[in-house]
């Protein structure tokens, strides 16, 4: 009797630890508010007037997702993500009807060797640079973004057919990459993409520096490649999850924030260059159309954030573009924008914010007129938005 009842305790034991062994978590994130935008162009027009309009994602995008992980033994873990983008305000599928547009991969991670993944996945500037700039999630978001998002620091684009490694973390020292594969017979850099990055994590101190490279992104050249686009009957790029159509991109960035007690100052720049550039995506209206142009975005800015109490947050950031291009009228657009977010959290899960936004932009021509990121293009060189919003987590 004795020995059936250990025997039985033992089972009981053994089981439940190959059900710790293994995990599945529902998690996810809603982001809503009601936002002023003092211009913004009317569909098919050139004129511009005020609106006041309920939105999403002003800091972060609406997401649900499952992530998964089995223990292997010594160190080797089974993981998966499935992620899903959708807009609060009408419930339709984000990231162009994907239903995980966000993220879907799956790998094996060691503690020893680091991780592998292999699916639909973020690059280098998202993982490495995006968390010490307010352009990036972790700090101000959407609306902070800078021009079109053109660094991807806001996330704005993932990469398909990708295959990603990084690293274990050195004493604060992460390093890792990225490879898109194009798919195509014959056609191995047709859409294809790479990155790299690595960032330094200390104390006070962090460092990161990223790279990002598309071939043929967001084009028709081959949409099966490393980012999608969406073509119409006449063959044209109606929208894509690449931010541009180009015949080449190339990002590359570095940035550093350093911690003061309850206040964080930062720098972040960033360059991206296109080659034989036909339009830019990652607009609220139509596509901006480019004929067949060369593009530059140099990107700077300064940031800085100020915990006021335990629960009240105040952060803010000033981000200079200096662009140029090759399209007549429109050779040397300048961007400045001001940001700034105060934040209240409720609880650990749930907060209530404030933020606003100005943008001024100079020599864009009708081409280039005020846009901030998010939000529809004004029909001149200035927006201003104001938004009161609420955010909470699962």
């Amino acid at each position: 009797m004795k020995k059936n009842l250990l025997i039985a305790l033992l089972m009981g034991i053994f089981a439940s630890a190959a059900h710790a062994q293994s995990s599945v978590t529902l998690y996810g994130l809603i982001d809503t508010g009601l936002t002023y935008v003092s211009n913004q162009r009317e569909a098919g027009s050139t004129a511009g007037h005020s609106k006041f309009a309920m939105t999403d994602a002003s800091i972060n995008p609406d997401r649900f997702g499952l992530r998964g992980s089995e223990d292997l033994g010594g160190g080797l873990k089974a993981i998966f993500t499935l992620e899903n983008g959708f807009t609060l305000t009408n419930g339709a599928l984000g990231q162009h009807g994907l239903l995980f547009g966000r993220q879907a991969f799956a790998g094996l991670s060691s503690n020893q060797f680091g991780t592998v993944t292999l699916g639909r996945q973020y690059d280098s500037m998202v993982d490495y640079l995006a968390p010490l700039a307010g352009a990036g999630a972790a700090k101000g978001g959407v609306f902070f973004g800078h021009p079109y998002d053109n660094d991807n620091l806001q996330n704005t684009m993932r990469i398909n057919n990708a295959v990603k490694y990084a690293s274990p973390n050195y004493n604060g020292w992460r390093f890792g990459g990225l490879y898109g594969f194009s798919n195509a017979a014959g056609g191995f850099s047709n859409n294809r993409a790479y990155s790299f990055g690595t960032s330094y994590n200390n104390g006070p101190l962090r460092f990161a520096a990223s790279y990002l490279q598309l071939n043929n992104g967001g084009t028709a050249a081959n949409l099966a490649g490393a980012t999608d686009s969406i073509v119409n009957a006449g063959g044209q790029v109606t929208g894509s999850d690449s931010t541009f159509s180009a015949g080449q991109q190339r990002t590359f960035g570095a940035g550093f924030d350093y911690a003061f007690g309850p206040a964080t100052v930062g720098f972040v720049f960033t360059e991206t260059k296109l080659e034989n550039a036909t339009g830019i995506n990652n607009t609220s209206s139509s596509p901006i159309l480019l004929g067949n142009s060369s593009l530059r975005f140099d990107n700077y800015e300064v940031n800085a954030s100020y915990s006021m109490t335990p629960a009240l947050t105040v952060i803010g950031s000033y981000t200079f573009t200096d662009g140029s291009s090759s399209i007549a009228g429109a050779s040397s657009p300048k961007w400045n924008q001001v940001n700034l977010l105060l934040d209240y959290s409720l609880t650990r899960r749930t907060d209530v914010y404030v933020e606003g936004q100005f943008q001024n932009v100079s020599g864009g021509g009708t081409v280039f007129t005020a846009d901030i990121n998010g939000l529809s293009p004004s029909a001149t060189s200035r927006q201003v938005a104001v938004t009161a919003g609420l955010r909470t987590r699962f």
